[in-house]
């Protein structure tokens, strides 16, 4: 639980601890559980940027690590925009079929929440000294994140709409390959 007096740095290392993430930017792999099936992936340093960062917006946006969490705040993410994190804009286009699949309302929710926020990724190269000692409830007011939802526009959907088609071939896109290799192996 996140108070009035923690800032960024406090609440970041007890969110690390609590959820296992201690040693996460430091590890050579990255494991993500699929239900019984483990996914490793390199920890690119590319990956470790856009992760310290994306930590922090779970720290402002209150979007937990579950399944439906992380598909909530990689609609918000993408939303609100990430910039030149290319790591950001893979995992968050992965994020999205889950969500529409777990929590459509919810993610639409986050991804309008986020077309009238702001977030970390734009102005920022790295998690500095300054950015960790700043208390968690003044950035989210910096970052419209204590205004009440906004109703959707227009833009709003029509973005959601266009990024879910994308976000979902993005996902499709292997598998199509794969079958098309091998029916054509097939053949």
């Amino acid at each position: 639980m996140i108070t009035d007096t923690d800032t960024l740095l406090s609440a970041r290392d007890r969110y690390l601890r609590d959820n296992g993430f201690e040693s996460s930017y430091e590890e050579r792999w990255v494991k993500l559980k699929a239900g019984p099936i483990p996914i490793w992936f390199p920890n690119a340093p590319g990956r470790v940027r856009a992760v310290k960062l994306h930590d922090l917006h779970h720290l402002v946006t209150g979007y937990t690590t579950d399944w439906t969490g992380e598909a909530e705040i990689g609609a918000w993410e993408i939303a609100s925009g990430c910039g030149s994190f290319a790591w950001a804009w893979l995992l968050n286009l992965s994020a999205i079929p889950i969500g529409l699949v777990l929590a459509p309302r919810r993610l639409f929710r986050a991804w309008v929440r986020g077309c009238h926020s702001r977030n970390f990724y734009h102005g920022r190269t790295a998690v500095d000294d300054a950015l960790l000692a700043r208390h968690v409830t003044a950035v989210r007011a910096e970052m419209g994140l204590d205004a009440p939802p906004t109703r959707p526009t227009l833009a709003d959907v029509a973005t959601f709409v266009l990024a879910s088609v994308v976000a979902t071939a993005f996902m499709l896109a292997p598998t199509a390959i794969i079958v098309a290799l091998v029916v054509a192996l097939r053949a």
